[in-house]
Formats: C-alpha cells, structure tokens, sequence
C-alpha cells in the first residue's frame, strides 16, 4: 500500500467524521464533507465507488461537477 492511498484514505475518512459532525452541528455543512469524503475514498473503496455511480445517475446536472472533482484528485 503506497503512501498516496493511505493520505487519500485518511483524508477521505477525516471529510466523512466532519460530514457527521456537521450533520448536528448547524455552523458545518454536513452533507458537503459527506460528498466530499465519499468522492475522495471512492476510488480506493467500492462502496462509496458505487455511491457516486448512484449520485451521477440520479442527478445528472451535477455529473460534470463530480467529474471535474475526480478529475482533480486524480493528480493528487
């Protein structure tokens, strides 16, 4: 397991738990570290992979978006 994935892994995890915070705490916007931490683990782990699949195809005004997000992690 190579250094990038473990960084890209934790960070995606540290997004999640400030989603989760945020979802109580009204000052966070909790459903935005959600999506963000879902998109940054997505492509190490499949469930949240298959989350984004979902959200594309569910609301596809926002597929280029999400795109351009992956696009961008790619390089990191």
């Amino acid at each position: 397991m190579n250094v990038k994935r473990l960084v890209r892994i934790f960070a995606g995890f540290v997004l999640i738990i400030l989603g989760l915070v945020g979802l109580i705490v009204p000052i966070l916007q909790g459903w935005l570290f959600l999506a963000l931490g879902a998109l940054v683990l997505s492509p190490d782990i499949p469930l949240f992979a298959r989350m984004v699949d979902w959200i594309e195809k569910r609301f596809p005004a926002i597929k280029d978006k999400i795109q351009r997000i992956r696009q961008f992690l790619d390089k990191y």
